[in-house]
């Protein structure tokens, strides 16, 4: 990976790590003050709504912190090392969460009439695609095991080979 390509990414990672900061200090507190103002129907969501949404945003950040010290471990050339099984992981957990926390929401909003359940069917969609994600990183991860175990084959041969010569 070029250096060019690791700083375009870190731009990218530090601005929705900026902007989640933002949604927590900000919007959440502002959607707590709405849905306490709301009507009487929704009022009884607003606890729930704003756990979620606190949590996603949290699943966010771990995953934009994980990621950067992935791309910390490719610009040092030690990403095919188990170290990186450690940041993977955390992806795929942070990942899942954010999966059930999007099935949790589905949940929170389908009784009553507040909000339709076409919207709650889009919701539970949305939560499946993010489950999606995680098997595709942990699909990726298999593949790093793969490289791991390669690359420290190939460093014994060349350990095997520099004896014999």
């Amino acid at each position: 990976m070029g250096k060019v390509t690791i700083l375009a990414l870190r731009i990218v990672l530090a601005m929705v790590l900026a902007g989640t900061l933002f949604v927590q200090a900000v919007m959440v507190p502002l959607l707590a003050i709405d849905l306490g103002e709301s009507e009487p129907d929704v009022v009884h969501v607003r606890t729930p709504l704003v756990v979620i949404a606190v949590l996603g945003v949290l699943t966010i950040q771990v995953t934009v912190v994980c990621v950067w010290r992935l791309l910390t471990m490719v610009r040092r050339g030690t990403v095919f090392s188990h170290a990186a099984f450690r940041w993977v992981d955390i992806v795929i957990g942070a990942v899942s969460a954010a999966s059930l926390l999007a099935f949790g929401l589905g949940v929170t909003l389908a009784p009553g009439e507040a909000v339709p359940p076409g919207m709650v069917l889009l919701i539970g969609g949305g939560g499946l695609m993010v489950a999606g994600v995680a098997l595709i990183v942990l699909v990726l991860r298999m593949l790093l095991a793969q490289a791991v175990a390669r690359d420290a084959e190939a460093h014994h041969l060349r350990a095997e080979l520099d004896e014999v010569i």
